[in-house]
């Protein structure tokens, strides 16, 4: 690399290492300080069966709505269900390789996405590209796909989401728990039957997160370092050995096991339609044992802590926008008027496959599967909701006892770094679901406490996907190449214009294309082929104009060159163009090493990453790519000339 080279890339290197080591130094400080605060002690949290739980979920969590199983229809209940074990059964749902703190992780959960057609939900550097939901019987905008399972299944995920739009729409202010009655369920219909099966399903917010391992040695860490790098994104699937907190609390419900392919109902449900008594079927008024919560009880170990840390609230700067581009932020969307959740992020977790949960490190609330975390990357103040859903594991089998004696898949919140406020815990049967509604995204956490059996979520949400949709980089794509002339006899390319402007949207374009699409497709989406097809296509065509951008690259080289060019226009189109290339060079040798890390090469090769996009992969008549660290150095030797 020259020393022009190097010097811009060590002034890019050290602009972002001091951003960003600002900020997480910042953080760190904070949280080794909350943490000497607090101790050994724990924060307290209140479940169901807790003294003042009611009034803190009316005066703290108002934004999170509960629906119980019985209240949805038995219809909807099987089809869904069905779905859920047919994508298992079939393998559809994997695990994702992402990356945190400039380093690949896998996440704890499997999962996939699934959503409008052309939709895709970024997160953790990691772009997901949603398989179509199918919305009529037959082919999705002309695409045969998949094969009838798989689309039934998709069909299925996309009545639920229906039923979500239209439900989180029609609960009152207020509304926290539903009420049951017997009734016949049809879908459309308000069916209020309980569902029998016990266990439940995993949350995963996405968007959304990965599983972190904790730093050997770090004394915070098993506190708290790990936890809350998690809490910028979404669905931080967290691991390590238990312990039984002093705060914790098992709810082991005590209802049966069910057939995993459809939903047993009840032949009655417990009418809880006033909220404000608390109660749900399986939410019973029990005494409250050593390790339930009182408000007025656990506040007594912090209260100490209450006049040192007043005024400190320490609130988790959310992910700086992930981006759905390249590197250019979109103005933040704000949701209003009726939700119309546009994916659904599916995640699937066996807790007897997962060697390590790590332990809820704040209120003692027991094992995680997902962390404390804010769901990522979706429109401002848009709701999110959550079906959870518990079976045998993929052989038929289920955890040894009875039902009633497992312990069941609960859902923690708390004020995003509020000590004062206590924490909230809710049990969750399978079936339920939840909606976290307004801005309690945003300033609260959730997090998901594992459960025994295997447990599977469908999260849907409204996506912010103003860049992030097939439609949008297709007329990006357009934007570029409106810019190339083919001559109609010899086929041979030109540029319309070489303004510096036009050549700097031109090429982050190109790296738009090539890293957020392309390389984002052929690193993970490419291993959803193998069950649908949906995608295929598109790509295909993104990969012949990114051809046709790295021709406009040489097409712009090839002008700066020219020695007829005026002085200023010409070292300001070596500028630009030096800086675009730089960047690429360095994003491809970044994806380079990602494709052949150590991770990587530990999965099956139907599922490995790939290194592509590059020319001659269907074509060999094509070229071969140019240089890229070549094409640097003429650029800098012109400018040093100039």
């Amino acid at each position: 690399m020259s020393p022009l080279m190097k010097a811009k890339q060590c002034k890019h290197n050290s602009r972002n290492m001091k951003r960003s080591g600002d900020s997480e130094g910042e953080k760190k400080t904070k949280r080794r300080r909350l943490l000497k605060e607090l101790g050994d002690h724990k924060i307290p949290f209140l479940g169901p069966s807790s003294r003042g739980f009611q009034q803190l979920w009316d005066s703290s969590y108002s934004g999170l709505a509960f629906r119980r199983s019985c209240s949805l229809p038995t219809e909807l209940h099987c089809r869904v269900q069905d779905a859920l074990l047919t994508l298992r059964r079939k393998g559809c749902l994997l695990k994702d390789l992402v990356r945190v703190r400039d380093r690949d992780v896998f996440t704890a959960v499997s999962r996939a996405l699934f959503g409008e057609p052309g939709h895709t939900y970024r997160y953790l550097e990691t772009r997901l590209f949603a398989l179509p939901w199918h919305s009529e019987d037959g082919e999705v905008k002309g695409h045969n796909c998949c094969d009838p399972d798989l689309r039934a299944a998709c069909k299925a995920l996309w009545e639920l989401n229906n039923f979500f739009c239209s439900d989180v729409s029609q609960l009152k202010e207020g509304d926290k728990l539903t009420q049951c009655v017997k009734a016949e369920g049809k879908v459309g219909e308000e069916a209020d039957t309980e569902s029998k099966h016990s266990e439940d399903s995993k949350n995963s917010d996405g968007g959304d997160s990965e599983s972190r391992q904790s730093e050997e040695g770090d004394t915070e860490s098993k506190h708290s370092e790990e936890w809350d790098i998690e809490s910028k994104h979404s669905d931080e699937g967290c691991s390590v050995s238990k312990q039984e907190g002093e705060w914790e609390t098992e709810f082991k419900p005590g209802s049966e096991e069910g057939e995993t392919s459809q939903v047993k109902q009840s032949e009655t449900c417990m009418a809880v339609s006033e909220h404000r008594e608390g109660k749900c079927p399986s939410w019973a008024d029990e005494p409250i044992s050593g390790k339930e919560v009182e408000l007025e009880a656990q506040e007594r170990p912090v209260a100490q802590l209450k006049h040192s840390l007043s005024g400190y609230h320490i609130q988790d700067v959310d992910d700086p926008v992930s981006g759905q581009g390249c590197s250019q932020l979109t103005p933040s969307q704000v949701c209003v008027g009726p939700a119309k959740f546009n994916v659904t992020l599916l995640n699937y977790m066996d807790p007897s496959q997962t060697s390590q949960l790590k332990e809820e490190p704040y209120y003692g609330m027991g094992k995680m599967a997902v962390g404390w975390h804010h769901d990522e990357n979706l429109i401002s103040n848009s709701p999110v909701a959550v079906y959870n859903y518990s079976c045998h594991d993929d052989k038929g089998e289920s955890s040894e006892g009875g039902a009633g004696e497992k312990t069941c898949w609960r859902i923690g919140l708390k004020v995003a770094w509020d000590i004062h406020t206590p924490g909230l815990m809710l049990p969750l049967e399978s079936g339920d679901c939840y909606y976290m509604r307004d801005n309690l995204n945003s300033t609260h956490q959730h997090c998901v406490l594992a459960g025994e059996t295997p447990r599977f979520s469908s999260t849907h949400r409204v996506a912010e996907c103003s860049r992030g949709t097939l439609t949008y980089i297709q007329s990006r794509c357009q934007e570029a190449l409106s810019n190339l002339q083919t001559d109609p006899e010899t086929g041979s390319h030109s540029l319309l214009t070489v303004q510096p402007t036009t050549l700097q949207n031109c090429e982050e374009i190109h790296n738009e294309v090539e890293f957020e699409w392309l390389r984002q497709y052929w690193f993970q989406g490419q291993r959803y082929t193998r069950f649908c097809s949906w995608w295929s296509g598109p790509m295909e065509q993104l990969e012949k104009d990114w051809r046709l951008m790295e021709t406009m690259t040489m097409l712009f080289l090839a002008t700066v060159e020219e020695e007829g060019q005026a002085g200023e226009g010409r070292r300001e189109m070596a500028e630009t163009l030096l800086s675009a290339l730089t960047d690429r060079h360095q994003q491809r040798q970044t994806w380079r090493d990602r494709c052949h890390s150590s991770l990587a090469q530990t999965l099956p090769p139907e599922e490995a990453p790939v290194d592509r996009p590059f020319w001659g992969v269907d074509d060999p008549s094509m070229p071969l790519p140019f240089d890229l660290a070549d094409i640097i150095n003429k650029v800098e030797s012109l400018l040093w000339r100039m």
